[in-house]
């Protein structure tokens, strides 16, 4: 609108002062100087073209109103008095960094992606209902909504065990809100969750304490198994503390068989050398 009213000043200056001519005194009159004047019709006639960038959607509107229809990418026609606003069509991305609770209150700060575009065909309801400030309005905030509400289901430690489901569950709702203003969310992605240095600090005793706690149950399982094999092969009464029939039982009483054995062999050889000894040689020995 602004070209073309600025085409039309041009002319009519062009055209009235190429038209003055000196003589005997100054007069006005049709000339070929006034020719310039073609100058403002070039850009009156410009102004009623627009080109629309690969892409973009253009938007129409004319004295401020929303026209039902939107131009794609090249050259188009437009009314001098229209507009045409851009509106980007392409897969965009955001990241996005925000502090939630888990379900048992530990903050956590988390790190959230997402690729999003706009539905060509309802350009002109995005800019008519919100504007060319989508994202402020209202991507951002539904981004951090969704992502609140479903880390507020999980406790801070299956926040690390169920990462995945977790995403797919804020994508999920997230998907839903941006559909309603014809956005569509194309992926999304959790790139980095952190906690505190005290809940990070918790979480590590308790696995220290939980290998402890494991360890010295295997080490007492073991004893117990190791008495209950010694006091099977001796005929005394065991410890029942440990089922029968155990893998690590079985082993540890073959192994106290095999030993009692080699001790039988070993002393049935020394009583067989003992009886192949003769008289003499023994008083000799």
């Amino acid at each position: 609108m602004v070209i073309f009213m600025f085409g039309i000043v041009l002319t009519l200056v062009l055209f009235i002062a190429m038209g003055f001519v000196r003589g005997e005194g100054m007069s006005w009159r049709v000339n070929k100087k006034q020719l310039l004047a073609l100058v403002g019709v070039l850009v009156i006639v410009f102004s009623c073209y627009v080109s629309i960038p690969a892409g973009h959607t253009g938007v129409v509107t004319t004295f401020g109103s929303v026209e039902n229809y939107t131009l794609e990418a090249g050259m188009h026609f437009k009314l001098p008095w229209q507009e045409v606003i851009k509106m980007d069509n392409r897969v965009q991305k955001s990241t996005q960094d925000m502090s939630c609770f888990s379900s048992d209150i530990q903050e956590v700060s988390m790190t959230y992606t997402v690729n999003y575009q706009i539905s060509k065909q309802d350009a002109m309801t995005i800019y008519k209902t919100i504007g060319i400030g989508y994202y402020d309005t209202v991507i951002a905030p539904c981004i951090t909504e969704s992502v609140k509400i479903v880390t507020a289901q999980y406790t801070a430690e299956d926040l690390v065990s169920s990462r995945s489901l977790m995403a797919s569950q804020i994508e999920e709702v997230l998907s839903k809100k941006l559909a309603a203003y014809n956005i569509e969310l194309v992926g999304a992605s959790i790139e980095n969750m952190d906690f505190t240095d005290a809940f990070t600090d918790a979480v590590e005793a308790k696995q220290v304490a939980e290998q402890n706690k494991l360890r010295a149950e295997t080490e007492a399982q073991q004893r117990v198994l190791e008495a209950n094999a010694a006091a099977e092969i001796r005929g005394e009464p065991q410890d029942r503390r440990i089922p029968d029939g155990g893998p690590y039982r079985l082993y540890l009483r073959g192994k106290l068989e095999r030993r009692a054995a080699d001790v039988h062999d070993g002393r049935r050889r020394n009583a067989a050398d003992v009886r192949h000894v003769g008289p003499a040689e023994w008083h000799g020995r």
